[in-house]
């Protein structure tokens, strides 16, 4: 698909985010950001130490850029599609935590 490509719903989003998530190495480092990314929710809201909070972008987006940059050798969806890229991110978890996807 082009990368131009205008998308009217997630659900022809997601296939096109998927094409950009092939390389398996940079599927880990998005599952590692997002599971992360939920300890990090819960041990801030559970010590009550909200400042942590503004680390979940960073920890979320670092290791799936890491992955995008290094790995895949392709520009983060996030860019040009930034809700349906993160929504994509929590789907893709889903799926590969479920074995839809290969880990």
């Amino acid at each position: 698909m082009a990368t131009n490509q205008e998308f009217t719903s997630f659900s022809e989003f997601y296939p096109f985010y998927l094409g950009e998530h092939q390389n398996q190495t940079c599927r880990r480092l998005h599952v590692i950001g997002s599971l992360s990314v939920i300890c990090l929710l819960l041990y801030s809201l559970a010590s009550q130490q909200f400042l942590l909070l503004f680390l979940l972008p960073v920890l979320g987006y670092g290791f799936a850029w890491i992955g995008h940059f290094f790995f895949e050798h392709n520009k983060p969806a996030t860019f040009k599609y930034p809700l349906y890229s993160f929504i994509g991110d929590w789907v893709m978890l889903k799926d590969v935590l479920t074995g839809k996807i290969k880990f």
